[in-house]
């Protein structure tokens, strides 16, 4: 009896895109394979060259658990995709256009995408990728194309702490200074590191990944930099996760570190991670387009699905112990479902611009998120509010922080609330699927647990001696 190769799915490449690659870049041996598990960390193996194509033909046998393992890459037994289901395999299939170069890496080295698949060629639930095709395709059922983009914030690190175990920011290779003012939109901090800027964008052109320009944020060393639109939401994701990756890689053979840790400092700005959506009829027309700046009736009802929902999302969109140390009045990081034009102290604003480029930009996330979930969430409370014509209300004029203040209605202001109030949402679970709520619900809880079970230095500083 032979075992043949399921039948490919319309997501899955074709050997042809590996045959091409391998015979345009004989000097390529080595090839990063990566998926991305729930909490948003790509894992995945270093193959050969000769081990590429079979991955094409057929697939790449991966334990499922690997899937739903924690931020640290533990296992979470809780789940039941450990002991209980044999730490089965399932099949990982290569995502069609992103085999590429990894410059970073090294001249002879690539990668490529996978997404995990069951053994009959399935898409597997709890791939985050499959996750968020599920609620695009509600999309597409009613004849609508999101079109989405990313903007991270994040900061540069010095590999070294300082004597008291801190972080630092980088030393600039040009300068030999260490950045100490905030200086937001400076251009003096962007050309101090211009070395690793011109990498960056350069590595992306070959990823082929639409970054665009930069900007000296809110504290010393923090950076953000846009990803272009595109009506493609899966593919959206895919450039947020490659670009994470490469920016990291970038930054070691710079001498120092990107992180997008949500808040790595209690007195300097937390790192947001803002989504950019519209919506896009079969002939391409932006139907969040108007003359009046709160944009088209379908944009306030997808922004009315937003707000509503947001408090159920929130375990996603701030999915660690420390993305709620974002959040507080006046720091830019929002703080309440509150929405409103032109507005960055809301949650949800909808931007100045002409307007056929009316469009929402969702601004809770952390950096720290998983950008599939993200865009998931978002656009299932979009779909949500499109389909039941949810009225968001008026929009804030002016401080929304004093808005959500008077209004008295705030976000889940912890970690544990969060998953709690996730795991509730009947909407959320019609979208992602039960089974994935489940299982996110049981890593997060498994992370909780481990996490307070570690004894910190500010437990001695708070209660050695005053308890």
């Amino acid at each position: 009896m032979t075992t043949s190769a399921p039948k490919p799915h319309p997501g899955v490449a074709l050997p042809e895109e590996c045959r091409q690659f391998l015979e345009a870049h004989p000097e390529i041996q080595y090839f990063d394979i990566f998926f991305t598990s729930m909490t948003g960390v790509p894992r995945g193996k270093r193959l050969r060259r000769h081990e590429l194509m079979p991955i094409y033909e057929y697939g790449r046998f991966l334990p499922g658990s690997v899937l739903v393992v924690d931020t640290n890459g533990a296992d979470c037994e809780e789940t039941g995709l450990v002991w209980e289901d044999g730490d089965a395999d399932r099949l990982a299939r290569p995502v069609p256009g992103t085999l590429t170069p990894a410059p970073w890496l090294g001249p002879d080295v690539g990668q490529v995408m996978l997404s995990m698949y069951e053994l009959d060629g399935t898409p597997n639930d709890l791939d985050p990728r499959h996750v968020l095709q599920r609620v695009l395709d509600r999309f597409a059922a009613d004849g609508l194309t999101p079109v989405t983009a990313c903007e991270l914030e994040y900061y540069l690190v010095d590999l070294e702490r300082t004597a008291d175990g801190d972080l630092q920011p980088p030393k600039s290779a040009l300068t030999g200074h260490r950045p100490t003012g905030i200086q937001v939109y400076g251009l003096p901090e962007l050309e101090a590191i211009s070395p690793f800027l011109r990498e960056l964008w350069t590595t992306c052109d070959v990823l082929g990944v639409p970054l665009e320009g930069a900007i000296s944020e809110f504290a010393p060393s923090q950076v953000e930099l846009t990803l272009k639109h595109k009506p493609d939401g899966l593919r959206a994701a895919d450039d947020a996760l490659i670009y994470k990756r490469a920016a990291k890689g970038i930054a070691l053979r710079h001498g120092c570190e990107a992180t997008f840790m949500a808040k790595p400092w209690s007195d300097r700005a937390g790192s947001g991670f803002h989504m950019h959506v519209s919506f896009n009829n079969a002939a391409g027309e932006n139907l969040c387009a108007s003359e009046d700046l709160q944009g088209s009736p379908m944009l306030k009802h997808a922004i009315g699905g937003m707000k509503l929902l947001l408090g159920d999302c929130m375990a996603i969109l701030a999915p660690n112990a420390n993305s709620y140390r974002r959040f507080k009045a006046n720091s830019y990081a929002p703080v309440a479902p509150t929405w409103g034009v032109n507005n960055r102290t809301v949650s949800l604003r909808v931007p100045a611009g002409l307007p056929h480029t009316r469009h929402v930009e969702h601004r809770v996330a952390g950096a720290d998120a998983n950008p599939y979930l993200v865009l998931a969430v978002i656009l299932a409370c979009a779909h949500h509010g499109i389909t039941h014509q949810i009225d968001p209300g008026p929009a804030v004029v002016g401080d929304g922080y004093a808005a959500a203040k008077d209004a008295n209605v705030r976000l889940p202001s912890n970690w544990f609330s969060a998953v709690d109030l996730f795991d509730q949402s009947a909407v959320l679970r019609d979208y992602l699927g039960d089974r994935f709520v489940d299982m996110f619900v049981s890593v997060k809880r498994t992370e909780q647990a481990r996490f307070n079970e570690v004894v910190t230095a500010l437990d001695f500083d708070w209660y050695l001696r005053n308890a």
